[in-house]
């Protein structure tokens, strides 16, 4: 009897452990639903990283010599950052800069003027884009002591109403004129906000260029005229002075960028750079760098579009 008590003991004590080993293995039905109810940890795909295509190719530009200069500084900048692309850049005049553009012969033309209704009507799908304002300073040379004109004064001089500077408050010498030639976007706009002047009917016209001036085919030539000749005046771009000619005043007022900025210095113009309908590809990643970060090398000696 004893012995029988002994197994039964024994029967039941291993029961009662192997129950509870299956208590602690065997999960809770809460459980087993929460964990089959919980959704599966996600993945971030990995973002594939597209660079944008480097640009190539080449661009030709043709037009103003006013704009040149300023044209060419900004493709070395922009040709500096790709490698895989060409700029040329040829002068000619911003008549020669309109008609390359609307003809096609050219990338983009440039122009350092207004663009006239009849090359709009010439060109109708001409595109233009304002890149820079350019003031028009009154030059004479070193040695004539003459600080300050009115506007009819210089009218008067570059017409050859005025033919001795001491007829305007200079020295008694006579007037050299010097000029740019015909299709030079600088005397276009010299002409247009200087010269211009109503008539006894109202009507606006435009006083000649002397007959007998000395005409130059780029800024810098006029410079380097009205710099080694006695006695002579000229007109040049803003980006083309330095202290071999003397700028004049106007009215008082001294030909400045920042006279131009503060609206006290009207002698000024746009320039321009053209396509024929919309820009290349190339052509318009250039015009919006110049836009952009190249309107600080246009700070330097011009007003950005911003000003």
């Amino acid at each position: 009897m004893k012995k029988k008590v002994l197994v039964l003991t024994a029967v039941m004590l291993v029961s009662a452990l192997v129950f509870a080993a299956c208590q602690q293995a065997a999960p809770t039905e809460e459980a087993a639903m929460a964990e089959e109810a919980a959704p599966a940890e996600e993945v971030a795909p990995t973002a594939e990283v597209v660079e944008a295509p480097a640009l190539s190719g080449q661009l030709q530009i043709a037009g103003s010599t006013t704009v040149q200069p300023l044209a060419e500084e900004l493709a070395a900048e922009f040709m500096d950052a790709n490698p895989d692309v060409s700029i040329d850049i040829q002068g000619g005049g911003s008549s020669v800069g309109v008609t390359s553009a609307g003809d096609g012969t050219v990338d983009l033309g440039s122009a350092s003027r207004e663009i006239k209704d009849s090359e709009m009507e010439q060109y109708p799908d001409l595109q233009v884009f304002t890149i820079a304002y350019d003031g028009i300073a009154v030059v004479v040379s070193p040695d004539v002591a003459l600080d300050n004109l009115t506007k009819e004064q210089v009218q008067a001089i570059f017409s050859g109403e005025v033919t001795n500077f001491s007829e305007v408050g200079g020295p008694d010498a006579p007037i050299t004129v010097v000029s740019r030639e015909e299709g030079s976007g600088t005397r276009a706009a010299f002409e247009e906000l200087v010269m211009e002047y109503k008539d006894d009917a109202g009507e606006k016209q435009i006083k000649p260029i002397a007959e007998n001036a000395l005409l130059q085919q780029s800024n810098g030539q006029l410079r380097t005229v009205v710099a080694t000749t006695p006695n002579t005046i000229g007109y040049l771009s803003f980006g083309f002075l330095d202290d071999s000619v003397k700028g004049v005043a106007i009215e008082g007022v001294e030909p400045t960028v920042e006279n131009v900025k503060n609206g006290t210095y009207s002698i000024f113009r746009p320039l321009n750079l053209l396509t024929n309908g919309q820009p290349s590809e190339l052509a318009q990643a250039f015009l919006d760098y110049i836009l952009s970060d190249g309107q600080t090398i246009v700070a330097e000696d011009y007003i950005t579009v911003s000003d």
